[in-house]
């Protein structure tokens, strides 16, 4: 699922429907519950530890489930160390910037943990699909985001991206079970049956993309998100695996503390 620097990806040679050595939903409920609870205390610890931020990049087609993830995964953490920012299509001020300046800006501080609900990425795909630039202002994106992401990585940002991958057919029941259902007609817009037209579009946009973009320093994993309890699983372990990595260490109290005596 981790894309290897180099390589060309080919969806088709990704399983949506992929759940890992997990059986069920019941299965791996129990990890599930154990990352969340580690996660809750990273994030502690990196707020206390103050040396790093983490951000994490959701990327996937209509209804691959990245507010769900947010929603499931992030349960339990605590909202003053984190940032959420959903990228909608750029406003006039954001226009007259380069592509990267509303990125950079919601980019998390040290301590905090950030997530990109889409995020700069849209610029090689919606806008790709879309014709809304020419190829020769496009293409050079991928190496201006390549350069980028080391930016941010050499500047002790953690960048965790994920694509979350399902297939057009479960696509198309997460759309009708949003027409069944009244409280999340809101949650359904008529863009979404034109934008499936593009299907095919999208899918060699995201491959260019995870194949460019998939550096040793930001990779991608394509998770498989037809289930959505595995789904969940793989980014809260993949997470929690990377926090891990980062030696993080409550400061030094000062001086005399021990000595205090609270009357």
């Amino acid at each position: 699922m981790l894309v290897k620097p180099g390589t060309s990806v080919s969806l088709k040679d990704y399983d949506p429907e992929d759940t890992g050595p997990y059986r069920s939903k019941d299965e791996a409920a129990k990890t599930l519950d154990k990352r969340r609870d580690e996660l809750i205390e990273l994030q502690n610890l990196l707020y206390a530890d103050g040396r790093y931020a983490v951000l994490v990049v959701l990327q996937g087609m209509d209804t691959a489930g990245k507010d769900g993830t947010i929603r499931h995964v992030m349960a339990g953490l605590s909202p003053q160390g984190v940032l959420v920012h959903s990228f909608k299509a750029p406003s006039d001020e954001e226009r007259a910037h380069d592509f990267l300046w509303r990125v950079h800006k919601a980019v998390p501080p040290y301590c905090y943990m950030g997530i990109f609900n889409r995020s700069h990425y849209e610029d090689v795909l919606i806008v790709r699909v879309h014709e809304l630039a020419p190829k020769n202002v496009w293409k050079p994106r991928y190496e201006q985001i390549n350069d980028f992401e080391r930016s941010l990585v050499k500047s002790n940002v953690v960048l965790l991206k994920f694509f979350l991958h399902i297939s057009k057919e479960e696509q198309k029941k997460r759309l009708e079970q949003r027409l069944k259902d009244p409280t999340r007609y809101w949650k359904f817009s008529p863009k979404d049956i034109e934008e499936r037209k593009y299907w095919r579009d999208y899918q060699k946009a995201y491959e260019n993309a995870l194949s460019r973009c998939s550096t040793p320093w930001a990779p991608w994993h394509i998770v498989p998100a037809n289930h959505k309890w595995y789904r969940n699983l793989y980014v809260a372990q993949t997470i929690v695996q990377s926090m891990r990595e980062l030696d993080l260490r409550y400061p030094k109290p000062d001086a005399g503390l021990s000595k205090i005596k609270i009357k």
